[in-house]
């Protein structure tokens, strides 16, 4: 099964084969995946990297000098690269492997302890995630600072002259999703970026939603942080990467102390290394960061371009045929957004909805998608999220249709 999108092609079937776990059942029904905003799925040609490492050079790297050890570190460092040149980073060095988005964030949000005041404010969305919220409280309670929100509306979109407001010479750090992970809104971060800018405030963007659909360049963005998960973008959990630029990285102290991290060590005084390793201490999830580049040359040969096309013919599938159940309420009607739907049913429980049509081989996301403001803004408990990815098919979202409406018929 080939599908067109404008003139590019996916081959369906080549790349469902490429995921063993799309083969299996569920409660005695073929698995239909749709949770890929939690976790993508991974195919074998990133399980075969990792089957690799574990078979062939498991070893530390950076630091022995037997063969083992110099094979692994080049693999290492050869994602980074790939990682460098995916998100065109200018330097490579600005590219810090993490344990994934949260780390990334919880890095800089350490770092800018030692460099904010007491009466600077940080500008932080009202779509955030909590890992985009709970670290900057915890600065501000460190520093003094004052967290400031930039609020939506009922489209799910942010209020531009709202975020324009509340900037002043005080601002010293902006917080934005690239996308809502609860809601799939694509944010106008460009935008954002070039005007905190204006003010000099530093701009944290979370790419964890926007990477396994969107190309982002840093250098044309101008990020001045960009942080992702690899385990959204086909590759495996506990590892991700922060991008900085290198005049921010060089200003923020070391977020954790150890090994790698240094120059020199005595009982007297401690020099650190230069970047990336200043930010990674300790022994790296290595086997992670080389199947993180793994995934990325995966993707970026079926192109990042037809997966988006594709994606959103999904999206605009799946929205029709829900638009035909009674009562459908969708949060997050955005014009710009990814292959991500937020709905309930009017009178039924999200997780009443989610648990019967998992008895069916759906999987989906349902509550608050650790993203509570947006369900207090809504003033509701929680939403079905179904989250598409470009091994997904209509057929797919065809038996997801006919199991919500089992489901609204055996609940009502």
């Amino acid at each position: 099964m080939s599908i067109a999108t404008n003139n590019i092609a996916l081959n369906l079937e080549k790349i469902r084969k490429d995921f063993p776990v799309l083969n299996r059942e569920v409660n005695g029904y073929p698995l239909v995946y749709l949770d890929n905003a939690a976790t993508s799925q991974t195919p074998k040609q990133v399980m075969d990297a990792i089957v690799d490492y574990y078979s062939n050079y498991n070893a530390n790297i950076h630091r022995g000098v037997h063969s083992l050890s110099q094979e692994a570190t080049d693999k290492y460092e050869a994602a980074r690269k790939t990682i460098q040149q995916h998100f065109n980073a200018e330097k490579l060095h600005e590219i810090i492997f993490t344990a994934g988005t949260t780390h990334g964030i919880n890095l800089v949000a350490n770092g800018f302890a030692s460099i904010l005041k007491k009466g600077d404010e940080i500008l932080v969305s009202a779509m955030e995630h909590h890992s985009n919220i709970v670290p900057w409280q915890i600065l501000c309670e460190k520093t003094g600072a004052v967290l400031k929100v930039i609020p939506m509306n009922q489209e799910g979109e942010l209020v531009y002259e709202e975020f324009e407001a509340l900037l002043s010479e005080k601002t010293k750090m902006v917080f934005v999703n690239h996308v809502s992970n609860a809601l799939g809104t694509i944010n106008p971060i460009k935008k954002i970026i070039d005007k905190a800018h204006e003010y000099n405030a530093a701009v944290l963007i979370d790419g964890a939603q926007a990477a396994p659909h969107i190309k982002a360049d840093v250098q044309a963005l101008d990020a001045d942080f960009y942080v992702v998960s690899a385990h959204k973008m086909c590759g495996p959990t506990g590892v991700g990467i922060l991008y900085g630029k290198e005049e921010w990285l060089n200003k923020m102290p070391p977020y954790q102390g150890g090994g790698e991290m240094i120059a020199t060590v005595s009982f007297d005084k401690t020099t650190y290394a230069d970047l990336p390793h200043k930010f990674e201490a300790g022994t790296p999830n290595i086997c992670g960061g080389i199947a993180f580049g793994a995934a990325l040359d995966y993707m970026n040969a079926i192109g990042f371009e037809p997966i988006a096309r594709y994606e959103e013919e999904l999206l605009n599938y799946a929205t029709l045929k829900l638009q035909e159940i009674e009562g459908m309420q969708f949060y997050g009607t955005s014009r710009e957004k990814t292959a991500v739907i937020s709905f309930n049913i009017e009178g039924l429980h999200p997780y009443d909805i989610g648990t019967l049509v998992d008895k069916m081989g759906i999987a989906v996301r349902t509550g608050h998608h650790c993203a509570q403001p947006i369900m207090d803004f809504y003033k509701i408990p929680g939403t079905v999220r179904a989250s598409f990815s470009f091994y997904n098919t209509k057929e797919e979202i065809d038996r997801f249709i006919e199991a919500l409406k089992k489901a609204k018929m055996m609940l009502s």
